[in-house]
């Protein structure tokens, strides 16, 4: 939970709308609580609190986001071919879920948006699809269909948005049927208390804020990559190179989300 958190911003993101079209439902934006009513519900961002410093309290430090770990959660992540983490990952015995920011316009609106092209593309792929009302708005919930051959639980994909000032967190969360409750719940205890750290530099709605590994997990993740490839040297009989081992990043369409969850891939 965050605490030393300055004035709410709400009379400022109000200010931004102008016309009643333009104001958000209370359901579609981060909630933001008077600090001193001892019920702060967040996400929030790295400006409500009085000293920045505090916010790595508790929370894995990512640069432009930091989140909390579930007390059984586990890091795992995820690189692009040219060895960037793509997403980090938090894997828990119910499943995984990954909590992303994003440039936003200071008018929220962008995750009902997303949300619509997300369902649009699972209903493509042929899942089943639901949208639900959930804590911070909708939730775009698409299940598997069930492959022959294959034997049940079926695997599922939540994902959870929220409109922020100037960004939008999405969460997606994969696991099985049996687990999913917990896992999503697990969830939304996560994003409830990620911080954003937005920055003033100017981006383009929806460019994904960049991820930086903390110091000790980035040379972490090199030390093992570079023991893995020493190890596929050797057994080639070649000298070993040591370079970063990028694992294909699995973040492209809604369905390639779900069937992730289902593999674990």
């Amino acid at each position: 939970m965050a605490f030393g958190r300055r004035k709410s911003k709400e009379s400022e993101r109000s200010a931004e709308a102008t016309t009643p079209e333009e104001r958000p439902a209370e359901s579609e934006i981060a909630r933001t609580n008077d600090p001193d009513d001892g019920d702060l519900d967040g996400p929030f961002d790295i400006e409500d609190f009085d000293d920045p410093d505090q916010a790595t309290t508790g929370r894995l430090d990512l640069g432009s986001i930091l989140i909390p770990l579930p007390a059984a959660g586990q890091v795992q992540v995820e690189l692009t071919p040219q060895g960037t983490p793509s997403a980090i990952w938090v894997v828990t015995p119910n499943g995984r879920f990954t909590i992303s920011a994003y440039a936003a316009p200071k008018t929220t609106g962008l995750w009902r948006e997303i949300a619509s092209e997300l369902a649009d593309s699972l209903r493509k792929d042929g899942a089943q699809v639901s949208i639900q009302d959930g804590r911070w708005g909708r939730e775009v919930v698409g299940v598997a269909k069930t492959v022959q051959g294959q034997p049940a639980p079926q695997g599922v994909v939540r994902f959870i948005g929220v409109d922020g000032y100037r960004w939008m967190i999405r969460c997606v969360v994969n696991g099985p049927q049996d687990k999913f409750d917990a896992l999503a719940d697990e969830a939304r205890a996560a994003v409830a208390d990620t911080v954003v750290r937005r920055g003033d530099t100017p981006l383009p709605v929806r460019t994904p804020l960049p991820i930086q590994l903390p110091e000790a997990m980035a040379n972490q993740l090199r030390a093992a990559a570079e023991q893995a490839a020493a190890q596929q040297a050797q057994q080639a009989g070649q000298q070993p190179q040591a370079q970063l081992v990028a694992r294909r990043s699995a973040q492209g369409t809604a369905m390639q989300q779900l069937r992730s969850g289902i593999t674990g891939g």
